[in-house]
């Protein structure tokens, strides 16, 4: 949104955009209109140790800090009606970083076998159009 925009009285006009179209073509692709796949295997192994060396690290340090600080707030307040809905977050926070813990996990596997996938796939492909090269009979 730009100055123009704004009408005389200060208010922003009501308006809908959407971010992304179909192409005329039909088919899907990028908002940029690009028809590659936008990272190579160098930069999906990069996400992949960086999911490892860090985000996995991390986030198990900070949640587990956090289940715990919960926990010994619900001790505290064992008595009172705070104790029991400490409880309760705590058993909720728990469940939420396993969920979390193990989708970092798929989505480091999956860049890792993404590369391996396109690699096989590319093989296959070469090894199906060899057997079938006309060229191999001269």
């Amino acid at each position: 949104m730009t100055v123009d925009d704004i009408s005389p009285g200060g208010a922003a006009p009501t308006r809908m955009r959407l971010n992304h179209a179909a192409p005329l073509d039909g088919g899907g692709g990028s908002p940029s209109g690009g028809k590659d796949l936008a990272s190579s295997p160098a930069e999906k192994k990069k996400a992949a140790e960086a999911i490892e060396r860090h985000l996995e690290p991390d986030t198990h340090r900070d949640g587990t800090q956090a289940r715990e600080s919960t926990g010994a707030a619900a001790r505290e307040f064992e008595g009172w009606l705070t104790g029991p809905a400490l409880k309760t977050a705590r058993k909720t926070w728990s469940e939420q970083l396993t969920t979390l813990m193990n989708r970092l996990g798929s989505e480091k596997a999956a860049l890792r076998a993404t590369n391996t996938l396109l690699r096989n796939t590319d093989t296959g492909i070469e090894l199906g159009i060899r057997k079938s090269s006309a060229l191999d009979s001269f």
